[in-house]
């Protein structure tokens, strides 16, 4: 088996102080990692230097998702605490129910048909029962579906972070351009943009274009098959509208280069490409993994989180940069002291 395609080949070993368990006080005083694949160069900046580096003319892709309170704190009617953690923004019906699928979690296990309660103005029961430790719950609730959720509900941080959220969470674990719910993690990589940034970049002719892709809670599931070939990966809902495409072609022609903000918006641009190298406006379910190998015919620079040790996202930036390189950067990361995962510092592949 060719060396690319073995589980082993993305595993590394991450001091867990430096897994980031808080933000940054400001979004853009993150690190920042420039690392150049044709020269297989490193530098060290923050990311407010992250403009340096883009040219007027480039085109800048961000994922405008908006992470949901998914996490959703019951008592049963014996006293027993249960935590439902919906898997995607509930699809209403519009008679004060809405329904998904969630995780849960319980000294005991719950059975269908049972009713729970959560804190403040929601019930929940329990219609189905899966065998994979998932159920299928009806919320049964008063007023605006959003609004309870943000009332009864938590922040959905990831497994790695090991606190309770906080407040501040509310607003931290959120891009300051998030605006279509239905994400259950954060596009962690526009965590470090400002208002100002943004600003500034128009300012100096850079584009900007939207997709959406709401991140699923797949996004941390490890690859388990020692060949990563036969891993098969979580399909989530994506958006490429036209105005997008619109952007991207008028960059390409005018010699611009188009730098995605996140391997979210890598698999949404990517996914969209025929097999001419058309981009075509896509609205659906993506199920694109992305291997080692693969042609990217749309994005040529990813502004991306330092990710965890076997997973798709550290397969997929390994396929953009080379398996050599990334590893490499990662233990330089380290060795100088970098922050991991979704609250940590970002890098730049340039």
């Amino acid at each position: 088996m060719v060396a690319d395609f073995r589980l082993v080949e993305y595993d590394y070993h991450l001091p867990t102080h430096l897994i980031a368990q808080y933000p940054s006080g400001d979004r853009s005083s993150s690190r920042l990692m420039i690392l150049d694949r044709n020269a297989g160069k490193v530098s060290h900046r923050t990311f407010r230097d992250l403009l340096d580096y883009i040219d007027p003319g480039d085109c800048l892709v961000l994922n405008d998702s908006k992470v949901f309170p998914a996490r959703l704190n019951c008592i049963k009617s014996t006293g027993g605490k249960v935590e439902f953690f919906l898997l995607h923004f509930p699809r209403e019906n519009g008679n004060g129910a809405a329904f998904a699928r969630a995780l849960y979690r319980s000294s005991r296990p719950v059975r269908q048909g049972q009713k729970i309660r959560c804190q403040g103005p929601l019930e929940i029961e329990v219609l189905e029962v899966s065998s994979a430790g998932q159920v299928d719950v009806k919320l049964v609730y008063q007023g605006e579906l959003l609004l309870t959720l943000k009332s009864c509900g938590d922040i959905p941080l990831p497994p790695y972070i090991r606190r309770s959220p906080v407040s501040s969470d509310i607003e931290q674990y959120q891009t300051i351009y998030a605006r279509k719910i239905g994400s259950v993690a954060a596009p962690t990589a526009g965590l470090h943009f400002t208002k100002e940034q943004l600003l500034l970049a128009k300012e100096r002719n850079i584009n900007i274009a939207w997709i959406t892709l709401h991140v699923g809670y797949g996004t941390f599931a490890p690859v388990r098959t020692f060949d990563i070939r036969k891993h098969r990966i979580h399909h989530e809902w994506i958006s490429v509208p036209e105005s997008t495409v619109e952007k991207i072609i008028s960059t390409r022609k005018t010699g611009g280069r188009i730098i995605a903000v996140g391997t979210t918006t890598v698999r949404a641009l990517e996914a969209t490409v025929n097999g001419t190298g058309e981009i075509k406006a896509f609205q659906g379910l993506c199920d694109l993994y992305i291997l080692p190998g693969r042609r990217f015919q749309i994005v040529d620079c990813l502004i991306t989180n330092f990710h965890l040790p076997k997973s798709s996202l550290l397969i997929l930036v390994s396929a953009f940069a080379g398996k050599g390189r990334i590893l490499p950067a990662y233990k330089e990361a380290m060795n100088a002291g970098y922050r991991f995962f979704s609250y940590g510092d970002a890098m730049l592949i340039m």
